[in-house]
């Protein structure tokens, strides 16, 4: 049966309201100024390297080249383990169940208003769960919704994006997970105080929690209120979009080789061992989120609904085709510690931190650095990189809350991710959609998460 030509859009505003003409102001703006993420990651070397060289005490052009060749290679494995969170939860959000259930989610709303809602919160949802999974989400999402109601696709794929303000506040927080993984790369915390942060002294405070459930309620309602009029509605062509997502038929088993890529008890042996693997482990230290175990339980799930090998390599081989920009900066980004660490720039910023902040004030101005910061280093492991080198520094110096300084970095991390465009390729890419009108929208989410994550950790840590 044919899918039915979308409805004319109905909700749209008889007349431009402020916030309309604000969100088109932004719209014109990020058009005209936004370059290549890579082109941050550069620039932000070059200005660490000259700082260094002005304000370190071991500035000099041999510390600062040498600590730059070390630090590329020093971030590989976390830099990997990052790939690999995006390219589970691709692979997971693409098997055969989990699209079921979006092309039936999609099926519900009826009207644009309702479509963004429900687009937000489940981006919402499956974002702090596993941020791979709600970008994926975010994409797939909007696409099948758009071939079933006329609606205006950027402010709908930037509705999709914006739900995953909250991402950094989830299970899967790359901040979160890293000082609550024992020796890992990026457990800053642990390297310099001899501490791991419990999950829990991060993830579930009023610190984080109050924020994301104001979050879930408000970045709703703005969009709602943000609907462009009728006659500036660019729609997506639902043709195109369902010639894009037309299954290409596979043929069936005929050589030995065709039935070993079939042969799902293939599959059962390897989640079932897997399974087991995870049991034994968290028998000897007990359930634990860290970011071994939160690839690996996304990579069993996976493999268990595309239930052939072959399923699942071809769900792998697709996902990887948006890992490309992660690759090319990651080891930036730990050229970037490599120079802060070796030449000492990070104890000069930690005492600079230590001038203006008390115990009480550290983690909002963490996060307000962090807003900048995450418009050079898009990246939540990356940018972890180079601020947690001097935020734990000062967290110790002036014995402010270790897990609460570290949240404010990941939470201006996600928030900033709402005028850096980065991470919103992903979803740009599996929407079929160009950034520029998308960026528009989200500069709008960006004021209401900056007012509410800053309001946080002022009043609740």
């Amino acid at each position: 049966m044919a899918t039915p030509t979308p409805p004319v859009q109905t909700e749209s505003p008889s007349v431009r309201t402020p916030l309309n003409r604000i969100t088109s102001f932004f719209v014109y703006l990020f058009e005209r100024i936004t370059p290549d993420p890579y082109i941050f990651a550069v620039s932000l070397t070059i200005i660490t390297g000259l700082l260094a060289a002005l304000l370190a005490p071991k500035g000099s052009l041999p510390e600062i080249v040498n600590g730059w060749y070390a630090g590329l290679f020093q971030i590989l494995a976390f830099a990997f383990q990052m790939v690999l969170i995006l390219v589970t939860g691709y692979a997971l959000s693409n098997s055969r169940p989990i699209r079921f259930i979006l092309d039936w989610l999609a099926s519900r709303p009826q009207t644009p208003r309702a479509a963004i809602v429900l687009t937000i919160l489940v981006v919402m949802v499956t974002s702090f769960i596993n941020w791979g999974f709600g970008l994926v989400v975010a994409g797939i999402l909007s696409r099948e919704i758009a071939k079933r109601i006329r609606i205006d696709f950027g402010w709908l794929v930037a509705g999709a994006y914006s739900g995953w303000i909250i991402w950094a506040s989830g299970f899967s927080s790359s901040i979160a997970l890293s000082q609550a993984t024992p020796g890992s790369s990026l457990n800053i915390v642990q390297k310099l105080t001899g501490q791991v942060l419990p999950l829990g002294d991060m993830l579930f405070t009023p610190f984080n929690l109050v924020p994301v459930v104001a979050v879930v309620i408000l970045i709703p309602v703005l969009y709602c209120a943000i609907i462009p009029r009728a006659e500036e509605t660019v729609a997506a062509d639902p043709e195109r979009l369902r010639s894009e997502d037309r299954a290409t038929e596979h043929e069936r088993p005929r050589t030995v080789a065709d039935h070993l890529e079939h042969a799902w008890i293939l599959t059962l042996i390897l989640v079932v061992a897997g399974a087991i693997a995870l049991i034994l482990s968290w028998s000897k230290t007990g359930i634990s989120l860290d970011l071994n175990s939160v690839i690996f339980l996304f990579l069993l799930a996976g493999l268990l609904l595309h239930w052939t090998p072959i399923n699942y390599v071809r769900a792998v081989n697709q996902a990887a085709r948006v890992t490309g920009p992660l690759i090319l900066q990651y080891p930036l980004y730990g050229g970037i510690m490599g120079i802060m660490s070796a030449t000492g720039l990070a104890d000069v910023i930690a005492k600079a931190f230590v001038s203006f902040s008390n115990a009480h004030t550290l983690p909002f101005w963490n996060y307000i650095a962090s807003l900048i910061i995450s418009l050079f280093i898009p990246s939540g492991g990356g940018h972890w990189a180079v601020q947690g080198q001097f935020t734990v520094r000062a967290a110790a110096e002036l014995h402010a809350s270790q897990a609460a300084t570290a949240m404010g970095v990941a939470m201006g991390e996600q928030v900033a991710n709402m005028i850096q465009p980065f991470w919103a390729l992903p979803v740009l890419a599996i929407a079929g959609i160009s950034l520029r009108r998308v960026m528009g929208f989200t500069v709008m989410s960006f004021f209401v998460g900056f007012v509410v994550f800053g309001l946080a950790l002022l009043f609740l840590v």
